[in-house]
């Protein structure tokens, strides 16, 4: 139970029911729990999130950066190193990809067929392609309980206009 805790992030309570229901499979729990997490951040999905912090992410030589800003709902969350690796990722992200938006439902219609290139949460997280941004931000709702989003971004490379979300 322990490696699962230490795996999920989960708590004991819930480790322990869903070891019993995966029958003691270890991969087959870790599933469970990372849909019932999803199940917890769709309901956290509405709260107000206006603490945070912002994070910076200069690509080696110093020619890409980007600034992102990450809200969550507490002071307390928002300095855990969870949140602040989340926060990092994403400005990793944006720094990598150049999203011009942050949802896909923010793209334009004349451009929606690129929506999955274009919006930050819906591109493949580029340390984990088999999650979206988004998949990745619902796993930390999940593993810290606070409604969490990005509000902005910038992104800036040398010898181009800035791009801001």
């Amino acid at each position: 139970m322990k490696e699962l805790r230490e795996r999920t992030g989960a708590g004991v309570m819930e480790c322990k029911r869903a070891l019993v229901e995966a029958g003691g499979n270890m991969e087959k729990a870790i599933e469970i729990l990372h849909r019932q997490g999803l199940a917890r951040a769709e309901k956290k999905a509405g709260r107000v999130a206006t603490q945070g912090l912002i994070d910076a992410y200069i690509h080696a030589g110093g020619r890409i950066g980007a600034m992102v800003e990450v809200n969550c709902e507490t002071d307390f969350v928002a300095r855990t190193d969870d949140f602040r690796q989340l926060a990092h990722d994403i400005a990793m992200q944006v720094a990598a990809t150049a999203p011009r938006y942050i949802a896909p439902s923010d793209v334009p219609p004349d451009e929606a067929d690129r929506a999955n290139e274009l919006a930050l949460l819906a591109q493949p997280f580029i340390k984990d392609p088999s999650l979206t941004v988004e998949e990745l931000i619902k796993r930390h709702v999940a593993k810290l309980g606070e409604a969490i989003r990005v509000r902005r971004f910038v992104r800036y490379e040398l010898g181009e206009a800035e791009t801001e979300a």
